[in-house]
């Protein structure tokens, strides 16, 4: 026994040390690449493109369930965006509170039957559409419930333009967001089949008529947290795969994709959560297998805010599902892939990244802390030998923080006041003490949720924007 727990500790030792590493070099991809990011902000001309009829019209889907709180504030901020050519699809999903009700009061829509066209998608049953000439081009689709995955092909059925958009109905986006996406997009057009936009906290923000006035970080501990996660990320993560053609998620809150190439896949996929992964996964199968030429890229400076959880029991309920829906995605689609050299990055990195040191990641890192526990039964324990090594890995995590907070601080700035950069790098250090173990034990407890088939959604629960940012 004391052999096999010293094995196994010198094992964890080394998972620890590689994914660390791993971070690392992630995040020098992220550098290497944040001077061309830097370079494009400077020359595209955002505001001449607003105006431009060259820009590629965009459907924008939001799927909305119980949403009675934010959806109001959600599509001020869509209705008012800098883009020519748009339309924006909400699909009510069978809300069970007013969410429909406060649609058709704000903005005096008026019933459609349900049209009789045949959808490319098999979705759940529509209901019927509501419509107002005076907002042309704002559509309320009403259907029975179904699922997120559901109500997003529900919205491609009723689309009208060769690019769709994916946003939450809880974010808001920024009034350049959209057309800093279609920028990107403009510069490959026949390539890129996805752009995921940057996910930021809006709690502690003030907000007016659906709109970030004041950027302020949350003064609630679980937001703040979750501001520098979310921060390292995708400023210090997903800059680094995307300069890789490596991503494997595009946010659900906020997305831009190519609506033949989902059309192609089938859509997104229902039944479980982890839709935004599952999409990406098939397109990067789909476009790899017929060897098409491709890219899904990152647009870091279109930004799409967001409400994060205040609650453990609403944070812990989302993480649980995430982790549900990582461990099904892989289940599915990531051993198909695995090791595969016709999936080139993404069958020899990616995916091997993801199952070593995302999915499997909760079960190392408990079984690593009970043979911690083992060594103090067996009297085997060398505390300066294992302090330090616990020490190396939360100076190893805040030195990749504050790497993340440095690329923000080059490219974006969206945080100017001196003293937020030192309160995200104190909580950048914090987060080694209790919020990085219950997002693992989350994680882990959703695995077995998984196996259990315990397919709930869990909790969430929704404040409106201006209650948030009075409260912050």
């Amino acid at each position: 026994m004391r052999e096999i727990l010293l094995g196994y500790g010198l094992f964890a030792m080394f998972y620890v040390f590689t994914i660390n590493s791993i971070y690392l070099t992630i995040m020098l991809f992220s550098f290497k690449r944040i001077f061309s990011i830097i370079k494009r902000k400077s020359y595209t001309n955002i505001e001449k493109l607003s105006d431009s009829k060259n820009v590629p019209p965009i459907s924008i889907l939001v799927p909305a369930y119980n949403e009675e709180l934010t959806i109001e504030e959600s599509l001020k901020s869509l209705l008012a965006l800098n883009y020519p050519t748009y339309e924006v699809i909400v699909v009510n999903d069978g809300s069970s509170d007013d969410t429909i009700n406060v649609l058709r009061k704000q903005f005096n829509l008026q019933y459609l039957p349900p049209s009789k066209k045949e959808g490319v998608i098999k979705t759940g049953n529509v209901k019927g559409i509501y419509y107002n000439p005076v907002y042309p081009n704002l559509y309320i689709i009403d259907k029975e419930n179904g699922g997120k995955a559901d109500s997003l092909n529900a919205g491609i059925n009723h689309s009208n333009y060769p690019l769709i958009s994916s946003i939450d109905a809880d974010s808001l986006l920024e009034k350049d967001a959209l057309i800093r996406i279609a920028s990107m997009y403009m510069e490959s057009p026949e390539e890129t089949v996805g752009i995921g936009g940057n996910v930021r906290i809006a709690n502690g923000c003030k907000i007016e008529n659906g709109v970030v006035k004041n950027v302020r970080l949350p003064k609630k501990l679980l937001p703040m947290m979750q501001t520098v996660e979310y921060l390292r990320a995708f400023i210090g993560g997903r800059i680094g795969w995307s300069q890789m053609n490596g991503l494997i998620i595009v946010s659900g809150a906020f997305g831009v994709f190519r609506k033949d190439k989902v059309v192609e896949v089938g859509g997104y996929r229902g039944g479980y959560p982890g839709e935004d992964m599952n999409i990406i996964i098939k397109l990067h199968r789909h476009m790899l297998h017929h060897k098409l030429p491709y890219r899904i890229d990152f647009c870091p400076d279109a930004v799409c805010w967001t409400q994060a959880p205040d609650s453990f029991k609403i944070l812990g309920s989302q993480r649980k599902r995430w982790g549900r829906g990582n461990l099904k995605n892989m289940i599915e689609e990531g051993i198909y892939m695995f090791m595969n050299p016709k999936y080139k990055i993404m069958g020899w990195l990616t995916l091997p990244y993801n199952i070593l040191f995302e999915t499997l990641s909760p079960f190392f890192k408990i079984t690593g802390l009970l043979s911690i526990i083992g060594y103090t039964l067996l009297d085997m324990t060398a505390w300066p030998i294992i302090a330090t090594f616990m020490l190396l890995n939360v100076l190893y995590g805040t030195l990749l923080g504050a790497g993340s907070l440095l690329l923000e601080e080059m490219a974006f700035n969206r945080y100017p006041r001196i003293r937020d950069f030192f309160k995200m790098l104190l909580y950048t250090i914090l987060m080694f003490f209790g919020y990085r173990q219950l997002g693992i034990l989350w994680r882990f407890l959703g695995q077995i949720d998984f196996f259990r088939k315990n397919n709930t959604w869990g909790t969430m629960t929704r404040t409106s924007f201006n209650e948030d940012s009075k409260s912050a």
